[in-house]
């Protein structure tokens, strides 16, 4: 009789997402086709002894959050391609791993969650024993949550501590809503069905993140933030709602009543950049999304870049290229 995949072995313990089991198996292909579908390319490589054991693997979605239970059953060395377009939280729920990061190798326990992220080379060993819950967070929607909390367009990619220490109060906060997402999965709630509640909750679910776990602008966030005057916030919306049109420095001045001088110095104290440094920004994250959302037999890389303001596309690619790390193209083939 087949095991209730909602128990352990001893039928003690419930499983997590346990409605979601994807695989249940010892064909390590199949682990690798199902585990690399709801994350990227990944090599498998058992470690140490007593042969192969069955690897569990539950997953769910609610909007662009991704909850995930995995369980190899043995050891395993595990070497994933670069994440790209989200990060990874990785909670172990029993056991340990071993997580080296770029040219840091560091435990992983039930105390300390990993946290992959875009950017970066790891590799991984689970060993026997190691149990899993696993969040996935889109790359794009993070950087905008921060970029909101910011005030400003992000100036490098969002490069969180590895480490996540569990028991810090603010990631305390950030497990407690974990924790509800996840029951409101396993018993068939509403949130994740409601997409207007859930949309809500991921902005809350990654504000408390950015928040709460070290990462490369935690120093910006905690500055006291000055408010821009009137007109330099006129400005900020001129350059967001006509990001499209040709615009100069001289005619945000005159539609805002002041001088390109106080403009240039406005944006420099309050932003860190220019005003056409703001506006490229603004129209890369427009034309990335667009070229994510649009249909490769339809549309062209030309199409994209013109309709949002840029008109110069060697030098738009090249720029492209430096803030997400692939070319238009490869974007738009995804």
């Amino acid at each position: 009789m087949a095991m209730d995949p909602r128990s352990t072995a001893d039928g003690a313990t419930a499983l997590p997402i346990a409605r979601f089991e994807q695989v249940h198996t010892i064909d390590l292909d199949q682990v690798r086709s199902a585990v690399g579908s709801a994350f990227c390319p990944h090599t498998l490589e058992p470690i140490g002894t007593g042969g192969a054991s069955p690897v569990r693997f539950h997953s769910a979605t609610a909007g662009t959050v991704g909850l995930h239970y995995l369980d190899y059953g043995t050891g395993m060395c595990i070497r994933p391609s670069d994440l790209d377009d989200f990060y990874l939280i990785q909670i172990p729920l029993a056991g340990v791993a071993e997580i080296t990061w770029g040219s840091e190798t560091f435990e992983s326990t039930p105390a300390v969650a990993s946290i992959l992220q875009p950017g970066g080379s790891v590799t991984m060993q689970w060993h026997r024993g190691n149990r899993q819950l696993i969040v996935r967070l889109d790359r794009q929607s993070m950087e905008r949550q921060l970029q909101e909390a910011l005030g400003a367009p992000l100036r490098e990619p969002l490069r969180f501590d590895p480490h996540m220490e569990l028991d810090r109060p603010g990631i305390r906060s950030w497990r407690g809503m974990l924790t509800l997402l996840r029951a409101e999965m396993e018993n068939g709630g509403s949130l994740p069905t409601e997409p207007i509640v859930m949309k809500e909750f991921e902005r809350l679910l990654l504000s408390q993140l950015i928040v709460a776990q070290p990462h490369n602008y935690t120093e910006v966030l905690q500055r006291p933030v000055p408010v821009a005057p009137r007109t330099i916030r006129r400005a900020v919306e001129i350059l967001e709602h006509h990001a499209d049109e040709l615009l100069t420095v001289e005619d945000v001045a005159s539609a805002t009543g002041i001088s390109v001088r106080a403009l240039q110095d406005g944006f420099k104290k309050y932003f860190g950049t220019t005003p056409m440094g703001y506006l490229r920004e603004v129209r890369m994250k427009a034309v990335r999304t667009w070229l994510l959302d649009a249909d490769p037999s339809t549309t062209t890389v030309s199409d994209a870049a013109t309709r949002c303001g840029f008109l110069h596309l060697g030098r738009f690619s090249v720029q492209y290229r430096e803030k997400f790390g692939e070319s238009p193209s490869e974007t738009l083939r995804r």
